[in-house]
């Protein structure tokens, strides 16, 4: 069941900028970053206290790696998703699918999370997050 909000993610054309004001202004730590498949950077995980995440992507590598169109950067656009970290996200997906909700298979991210997604009335996407032991939110990025 939900245990609390795990992050909330961004798409951005200005990932430098956001990485300084996220890092040297308001002073959160980068807890790991995702790699793209060159090995490039691409999203960044900025700790933001008690297993809570901001998620920030660089939007043109984040199409080139799964996909969609490179667009403006306007009103909504940037917002991407919220995330809920759950707890036995199998039994919780079933407990969606028989209230009718319908949920994405649980499949294991980038960041070694499982997860599944559902949309809420008004479309907007929400991920549900399970923690495993190897899950970089946790351990961190091996370097």
């Amino acid at each position: 069941m939900i245990r609390q909000l795990a992050h909330v993610c961004f798409f951005t054309d200005r990932l430098e900028q956001m990485i300084d004001f996220y890092t040297n202004k308001l002073g959160l730590n980068i807890k790991f970053t995702l790699d793209n498949k060159d090995n490039k950077p691409f999203g960044y995980y900025f700790e933001c206290g008690h297993s809570t995440f901001l998620e920030v992507f660089d939007q043109a590598l984040a199409v080139h790696e799964w996909g969609g169109e490179v667009g403006d950067l306007v009103n909504r656009a940037y917002y991407q998703h919220l995330c809920f970290e759950v707890t036995d996200l199998k039994a919780f997906r079933q407990h969606l699918i028989s209230q009718g909700i319908s949920v994405t298979e649980i499949a294991e991210g980038l960041d070694r999370s499982i997860q599944a997604w559902v949309d809420d009335p008004d479309g907007n996407a929400i991920e549900l997050m399970e923690y495993t032991i190897n899950s970089l939110q946790l351990r961190g990025q091996p370097r």
